[in-house]
């Protein structure tokens, strides 16, 4: 039998960055961050090595965890995130729990139940129905959805650029920022620049700033993808709630969402039109607390 603190380890895995936090009690033992290059959550036997090695890497020598939780990055279903945790096993001699990663913003808030709602480089909200099954919407990839995020509100700014060039207007300052920004010479050519995008949610959710810039420099168009986009965000509390989910507290996290006041203010606005029992707020701790308030939970 331990006569020590439990060991509990939470592990933020986003699309971009991975953040590992490690106590013992209240004794901190670990807080690393690094970049997420090489997480395959498609592939669980894969995902299962990446986060054991991890694991390995950050904590000390001949530490063992008493409990882990992992939010991972496009963990998708329940069934996906399962197939991961099953394989964790062979690494991790522990309770371990796998999850999306926006389920861990509601714990990270303190909260027992809400909405957890992602606007980064994708967007996704999630909840749970009072049985406790756990709810997603949205994070559908840059490619179908993910609108609110980097990426979809680069797609719907060129849409809406091509809209106007069609219309016969001249570039205002959203076509000329997509323009300088994906470097092609006109509007006609920004769709093949898009399209020879590898990883497109990441390649075209680094342009995003175009979008905020050209609404702070006057352009409609701009503004209008903006307000749209606070809505979509707004859309997927209103499906959570329809299905049953509580939607009284909606942790905002992401940083899209977050960065942009403008984007912000698009939402919650949307969100007091569609929703008006929602109340919108912002995470304003690390998601890796809710990895770490989950791991607790096991043990």
């Amino acid at each position: 039998m331990q006569d020590f603190a439990p060991l509990v380890v939470g592990i933020d895995v986003g699309g971009t960055k991975t953040h590992l936090r490690a106590l013992a009690g209240e004794a901190p033992v670990a807080d690393h961050v690094r970049t997420s290059a090489g997480w395959r959550p498609h592939d669980p036997v894969a995902a299962a090595r990446w986060l054991a090695a991890l694991v390995t890497d950050v904590l000390p020598a001949g530490a063992r965890p008493s409990s882990v939780a992992i939010g991972g990055h496009a963990c998708e279903t329940p069934r996906q995130c399962e197939r991961i945790r099953a394989a964790l096993r062979e690494y991790v001699d522990a309770p371990a729990l796998v999850v999306g990663d926006a389920q861990l913003l509601v714990p990270a808030a303190g909260l027992d139940t809400g909405v957890g709602l992602v606007a980064g480089t994708g967007s996704v909200a999630v909840g749970r129905l009072p049985d406790g099954t756990a709810v997603q919407v949205g994070g559908w990839g840059a490619a179908l959805g993910d609108e609110g995020g980097a990426a979809g509100l680069v797609r719907e700014a060129a849409r809406a650029v091509w809209a106007a060039h069609d219309r016969g207007e001249r570039p205002d300052a959203l076509a000329l920022g997509l323009i300088a920004s994906l470097d092609v010479p006109e509007v006609p050519a920004l769709g093949a620049a898009l399209e020879r995008a590898t990883d497109v949610s990441a390649e075209w959710g680094r342009h995003a700033p175009v979008v905020f810039a050209a609404a702070a420099h006057g352009s409609a168009l701009a503004r209008t993808v903006i307000d749209e986009a606070g809505g979509a965000l707004a859309l997927l509390v209103h499906r959570l709630a329809a299905r049953g989910v509580a939607v009284d507290d909606v942790v905002v996290a992401g940083g899209t969402v977050l960065s942009q006041p403008g984007l912000y203010d698009a939402f919650t606005d949307a969100l007091a039109e569609t929703v008006p029992t929602a109340r919108a707020r912002r995470l304003e701790v690390p998601p890796v607390e809710g990895a770490v308030a989950l791991a607790r939970s096991l043990l």
